[in-house]
């Protein structure tokens, strides 16, 4: 398989089971996902975790970001395309959710591999308008406050102008990224099962936002809420890593499509 800057680490030469690709919130990298491999190990899920990282952040950092989505959704599909023939499934939370979906639909309109479900959390459904709690348009210290409230950062790191200065236009060009809404008559169902996550008591998504992602699935769409704001996913993340285990496990055993 071709290397691709896109999975920093490449599969186990010995890789068995489902692939489970992960794609990360607003401003975040490949590294959220770090402890994920021992953690279902742990669990005795077969899957391997395969976090993917955007342009722009961390060992990509001297890259130019992308600030249109059909962009990169076109790259990545390009480059990783090997990578998804075999099973996989996608994950991705907040702004990773709303790159998953388009990038399934990219992949379902061209007539390519599909992943075997889609695990979206804590991201409006794509014919939702966003809401302005998390304003691109607004200046550094009020965008790096707001994302503290919500959990995102520290605090204390929000307060710092050098980090604000560094890490939020990252976070305003990500935001800008997935801040477009699509028509209902603009809808085109997914012909892969939906599985939604959402904190309950996420003041960024609530649940009747993260509710309409099931008019984009024709194979179902099971939501569940998590205790938590919109990161419960750092928060509760042994709970969702366990019911992630056995979600996933649905599908290592699916015939391929």
């Amino acid at each position: 398989m071709r290397a691709t800057p896109y999975l920093p680490q490449p599969a186990p030469t010995d890789a068995a089971g489902l692939n489970l690709f992960c794609l990360p919130c607003a401003g975040g990298g490949a590294s959220a996902y770090a402890g994920w491999q021992r953690e279902f190990d742990e669990r005795g899920a077969r899957v391997q975790v395969r976090p993917v990282q955007l342009p722009g952040r961390e060992e990509r950092a001297h890259e130019p970001r992308f600030t249109d989505l059909d962009a990169l959704v076109t790259e990545m599909d390009e480059q990783l395309d090997e990578a998804f023939s075999g099973p996989y499934v996608l994950y991705g939370h907040s702004m990773g959710a709303f790159i998953a979906h388009a990038l399934t639909l990219a992949r379902q309109r061209r007539g390519a591999t599909l992943p075997r479900a889609l695990v979206l959390c804590s991201h409006r459904a794509p014919h939702i308008p966003p809401n302005r709690i998390l304003d691109p348009a607004a200046d550094d210290e009020k965008l790096s406050a707001s994302l503290a409230e919500l959990g995102g950062i520290p605090p204390e790191l929000a307060e710092r102008r050098r980090f604000r200065q560094q890490f939020m236009p990252l976070v305003r060009d990500d935001l800008g990224l997935c801040s477009g809404a699509m028509k209902k008559d603009e809808i085109e169902l997914l012909r892969v099962p939906l599985h939604l996550f959402v904190g309950d008591r996420d003041r960024l998504v609530p649940l009747h936002k993260m509710a309409a992602w099931s008019e984009h699935g024709s194979q179902g769409a099971e939501l569940r809420t998590m205790p938590g704001g919109h990161f419960f996913v750092r928060t509760q993340e042994s709970a969702l890593l366990e019911r992630l285990a056995t979600l996933v496990s649905r599908y290592d055993t699916v015939p391929a499509r």
